[in-house]
Protein backbone atom coordinates (compact mmCIF):
# COMPACT_ATOMS: atom_id res chain seq x y z
CA UNK A 1 0.00 0.00 0.00
CA UNK A 2 1.67 3.31 -1.32
CA UNK A 3 0.86 6.22 1.07
CA UNK A 4 1.29 9.60 0.43
CA UNK A 5 1.86 12.82 3.14
CA UNK A 6 0.35 15.88 1.81
CA UNK A 7 1.01 18.97 3.25
CA UNK A 8 -1.58 22.23 2.50
CA UNK A 9 0.68 24.75 2.47
CA UNK A 10 -1.71 28.54 2.07
CA UNK A 11 -0.07 31.84 2.83
CA UNK A 12 -2.90 33.71 2.75
CA UNK A 13 -4.32 32.70 6.03
CA UNK A 14 -6.42 35.86 7.69
CA UNK A 15 -6.25 35.01 11.40
CA UNK A 16 -2.41 35.25 11.00
CA UNK A 17 -1.41 35.91 8.02
CA UNK A 18 1.48 34.45 6.65
CA UNK A 19 1.61 31.75 9.64
CA UNK A 20 3.09 28.70 7.81
CA UNK A 21 6.38 30.91 7.08
CA UNK A 22 6.46 32.08 11.04
CA UNK A 23 9.34 31.08 12.69
CA UNK A 24 8.92 29.01 16.04
CA UNK A 25 11.78 28.64 17.99
CA UNK A 26 14.12 29.69 15.30
CA UNK A 27 12.45 27.78 12.23
CA UNK A 28 9.95 28.09 10.27
CA UNK A 29 6.53 26.61 11.08
CA UNK A 30 6.25 24.75 7.75
CA UNK A 31 10.06 23.03 8.63
CA UNK A 32 9.09 21.90 11.43
CA UNK A 33 6.05 19.81 10.07
CA UNK A 34 7.55 18.17 7.15
CA UNK A 35 10.60 17.29 9.48
CA UNK A 36 7.90 15.33 11.43
CA UNK A 37 5.86 13.90 8.69
CA UNK A 38 9.00 13.23 7.27
CA UNK A 39 10.11 11.05 9.92
CA UNK A 40 6.83 8.82 10.06
CA UNK A 41 7.64 5.62 8.27
CA UNK A 42 4.70 4.44 7.73
CA UNK A 43 4.47 7.51 4.87
CA UNK A 44 6.39 7.00 1.35
CA UNK A 45 6.56 10.14 0.35
CA UNK A 46 5.54 13.70 1.72
CA UNK A 47 4.92 16.60 -0.37
CA UNK A 48 4.51 20.44 0.64
CA UNK A 49 0.70 21.37 -1.99
CA UNK A 50 1.27 25.49 -1.85
CA UNK A 51 -0.41 28.06 -4.11
CA UNK A 52 1.85 30.98 -3.15
CA UNK A 53 5.37 31.32 -5.05
CA UNK A 54 7.29 31.98 -1.71
CA UNK A 55 5.88 28.90 0.41
CA UNK A 56 7.39 27.11 -2.91
CA UNK A 57 10.57 29.26 -2.64
CA UNK A 58 11.20 28.13 1.01
CA UNK A 59 10.70 24.81 -0.06
CA UNK A 60 12.99 24.46 -2.78
CA UNK A 61 15.73 26.15 -0.51
CA UNK A 62 15.17 22.96 1.77
CA UNK A 63 15.27 20.40 -0.87
CA UNK A 64 11.41 20.00 0.60
CA UNK A 65 9.41 18.34 -2.54
CA UNK A 66 6.65 20.56 -3.26
CA UNK A 67 3.80 21.21 -6.14
CA UNK A 68 1.79 24.15 -7.01
CA UNK A 69 -2.02 23.67 -6.61
CA UNK A 70 -4.62 26.03 -7.38
CA UNK A 71 -5.71 29.30 -5.16
CA UNK A 72 -9.16 28.70 -5.12
CA UNK A 73 -8.89 24.92 -3.54
CA UNK A 74 -11.64 25.22 -0.72
CA UNK A 75 -10.01 23.66 2.61
CA UNK A 76 -7.14 21.30 2.85
CA UNK A 77 -8.97 18.41 1.72
CA UNK A 78 -9.69 20.39 -2.25
CA UNK A 79 -5.66 20.46 -1.99
CA UNK A 80 -4.73 17.00 -1.45
CA UNK A 81 -7.77 15.89 -3.80
CA UNK A 82 -5.75 18.62 -6.65
CA UNK A 83 -2.28 16.43 -5.66
CA UNK A 84 -4.26 12.90 -5.69
CA UNK A 85 -5.29 13.99 -9.59
CA UNK A 86 -1.42 14.19 -11.07
CA UNK A 87 0.03 11.77 -8.29
CA UNK A 88 -0.94 8.23 -7.55
CA UNK A 89 -1.44 6.64 -4.25
CA UNK A 90 -3.54 4.12 -2.55
CA UNK A 91 -3.87 6.32 0.58
CA UNK A 92 -3.65 10.39 0.99
CA UNK A 93 -2.63 11.99 4.62
CA UNK A 94 -4.03 15.31 4.53
CA UNK A 95 -1.59 17.10 6.69
CA UNK A 96 -2.30 20.51 7.97
CA UNK A 97 0.46 23.08 7.55
CA UNK A 98 -0.13 24.55 10.27
CA UNK A 99 0.75 21.68 12.74
CA UNK A 100 4.45 22.31 14.49
CA UNK A 101 3.85 20.25 17.34
CA UNK A 102 2.84 17.48 14.85
CA UNK A 103 5.11 14.24 15.53
CA UNK A 104 5.10 10.67 13.52
CA UNK A 105 3.11 8.94 16.28
CA UNK A 106 0.28 10.86 15.22
CA UNK A 107 0.42 9.88 11.82
CA UNK A 108 1.09 6.28 12.99
CA UNK A 109 -2.04 6.06 14.98
CA UNK A 110 -3.97 7.52 12.24
CA UNK A 111 -2.60 5.12 9.90
CA UNK A 112 -3.71 1.94 11.65
CA UNK A 113 -7.56 1.89 10.86
CA UNK A 114 -6.73 1.97 6.94
CA UNK A 115 -5.27 -1.47 7.42
CA UNK A 116 -9.22 -2.43 7.95
CA UNK A 117 -10.26 -2.42 4.28
CA UNK A 118 -13.70 -1.02 4.85
CA UNK A 119 -11.88 2.33 6.76
CA UNK A 120 -12.40 5.07 3.83
CA UNK A 121 -11.35 8.33 5.68
CA UNK A 122 -9.67 8.23 8.83
CA UNK A 123 -8.64 11.02 11.93
CA UNK A 124 -7.34 11.32 15.17
CA UNK A 125 -8.18 12.64 18.77
CA UNK A 126 -6.73 13.21 22.12
CA UNK A 127 -7.85 13.71 25.65
CA UNK A 128 -9.52 16.96 25.67
CA UNK A 129 -7.75 19.18 28.41
CA UNK A 130 -9.94 20.81 31.09
CA UNK A 131 -9.72 24.52 30.11
CA UNK A 132 -10.34 23.55 26.26
CA UNK A 133 -13.58 21.55 26.55
CA UNK A 134 -15.98 24.64 26.15
CA UNK A 135 -13.56 26.41 23.64
CA UNK A 136 -15.19 26.39 20.33
CA UNK A 137 -11.83 26.32 18.81
CA UNK A 138 -11.20 23.02 20.28
CA UNK A 139 -13.69 20.63 18.18
CA UNK A 140 -14.61 18.23 19.67
CA UNK A 141 -15.60 14.41 18.69
CA UNK A 142 -17.83 11.71 19.75
CA UNK A 143 -17.62 7.91 18.61
CA UNK A 144 -19.10 4.61 18.73
CA UNK A 145 -17.61 1.72 20.50
CA UNK A 146 -15.65 0.81 16.95
CA UNK A 147 -14.33 4.28 16.77
CA UNK A 148 -16.50 5.26 13.94
CA UNK A 149 -17.11 8.95 14.33
CA UNK A 150 -20.79 9.78 15.56
CA UNK A 151 -19.95 13.55 14.87
CA UNK A 152 -18.20 16.47 15.23
CA UNK A 153 -18.64 20.02 17.31
CA UNK A 154 -17.33 23.00 18.12
CA UNK A 155 -19.95 22.42 21.26
CA UNK A 156 -19.31 20.71 24.21
CA UNK A 157 -20.43 16.64 23.60
CA UNK A 158 -21.51 14.68 24.55
CA UNK A 159 -23.71 16.80 27.27
CA UNK A 160 -23.10 16.04 30.91
CA UNK A 161 -26.69 16.22 32.13
CA UNK A 162 -26.31 15.12 35.38
CA UNK A 163 -23.26 16.60 35.78
CA UNK A 164 -21.66 13.45 36.93
CA UNK A 165 -17.96 15.14 36.30
CA UNK A 166 -16.44 11.12 34.58
CA UNK A 167 -16.96 12.59 30.75
CA UNK A 168 -13.56 12.39 29.09
CA UNK A 169 -13.69 14.62 26.07
CA UNK A 170 -12.02 14.20 22.72
CA UNK A 171 -10.44 16.83 21.12
CA UNK A 172 -9.95 16.31 17.56
CA UNK A 173 -6.66 16.81 16.02
CA UNK A 174 -7.01 17.73 12.04
CA UNK A 175 -4.88 15.26 10.05
CA UNK A 176 -6.19 12.91 8.15
CA UNK A 177 -5.92 9.71 5.76
CA UNK A 178 -8.19 9.42 2.69
CA UNK A 179 -8.67 5.97 0.38
CA UNK A 180 -8.21 7.22 -2.92
CA UNK A 181 -11.79 6.34 -3.75
CA UNK A 182 -13.22 8.73 -0.92
CA UNK A 183 -10.89 11.01 -1.84
CA UNK A 184 -12.13 11.28 -5.22
CA UNK A 185 -15.76 11.73 -4.02
CA UNK A 186 -14.89 14.60 -1.61
CA UNK A 187 -14.98 17.98 -4.56
CA UNK A 188 -18.49 16.35 -5.72
CA UNK A 189 -20.10 15.93 -2.42
CA UNK A 190 -22.46 18.56 -1.85
CA UNK A 191 -22.13 21.00 1.46
CA UNK A 192 -24.81 20.58 3.67
CA UNK A 193 -26.17 22.44 6.44
CA UNK A 194 -24.28 20.98 9.76
CA UNK A 195 -21.10 21.88 7.68
CA UNK A 196 -22.00 25.32 6.85
CA UNK A 197 -23.51 25.97 10.43
CA UNK A 198 -19.87 24.26 12.29
CA UNK A 199 -17.88 25.64 9.53
CA UNK A 200 -16.08 21.79 9.58
CA UNK A 201 -14.78 20.34 6.31
CA UNK A 202 -15.12 16.62 7.97
CA UNK A 203 -19.16 16.99 8.64
CA UNK A 204 -19.32 17.16 4.66
CA UNK A 205 -18.04 13.09 4.60
CA UNK A 206 -20.46 12.06 7.26
CA UNK A 207 -23.46 14.25 5.63
CA UNK A 208 -23.02 12.09 2.53
CA UNK A 209 -22.77 9.14 4.48
CA UNK A 210 -19.26 8.41 4.07
CA UNK A 211 -17.79 6.73 7.62
CA UNK A 212 -14.78 8.46 9.39
CA UNK A 213 -13.12 6.18 12.01
CA UNK A 214 -11.22 7.64 14.69
CA UNK A 215 -8.01 6.96 16.83
CA UNK A 216 -7.41 8.40 20.17
CA UNK A 217 -3.42 9.07 21.09
CA UNK A 218 -2.14 10.69 24.31
CA UNK A 219 -0.21 13.10 22.65
CA UNK A 220 -1.94 16.57 21.96
CA UNK A 221 -1.40 19.41 19.38
CA UNK A 222 -1.67 22.88 18.88
CA UNK A 223 -3.19 23.86 15.17
CA UNK A 224 -1.55 27.56 15.15
CA UNK A 225 -4.24 30.25 14.25
CA UNK A 226 -4.02 33.15 16.13
CA UNK A 227 -0.55 35.04 17.97
CA UNK A 228 -1.65 33.55 21.30
CA UNK A 229 -1.21 29.95 19.83
CA UNK A 230 2.05 30.69 18.53
CA UNK A 231 3.10 31.94 21.63
CA UNK A 232 2.32 29.18 23.32
CA UNK A 233 3.69 26.54 20.63
CA UNK A 234 7.58 28.30 20.57
CA UNK A 235 7.45 28.11 24.53
CA UNK A 236 6.43 23.95 24.31
CA UNK A 237 9.01 23.98 21.14
CA UNK A 238 11.97 26.02 23.17
CA UNK A 239 11.45 23.24 26.24
CA UNK A 240 11.82 20.55 24.34
CA UNK A 241 15.04 22.15 22.67
CA UNK A 242 16.69 22.51 26.40
CA UNK A 243 16.18 19.26 27.93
Amino acid sequence: MHILGVIPARLASTRLPRKVLREIAGEPMLAWVYRAARACARLDQVLIATDAEEVMGFARSRSFPAVFTAADCASGSDRVYAVAQSIEADVYVNIQGDEPLLRPEHLDALLEPMKRPEVEVATISTPCVPELVNNPNAVKVVTAANGRALYFSRSTIPFDRDEAGNVQYQKHLGVYAYRKSALDRFPNLPSRKLEAVERLEQLRFLENGIDIYVTSTPFDSIGVDTEEDLRAVEQILKNQQDK
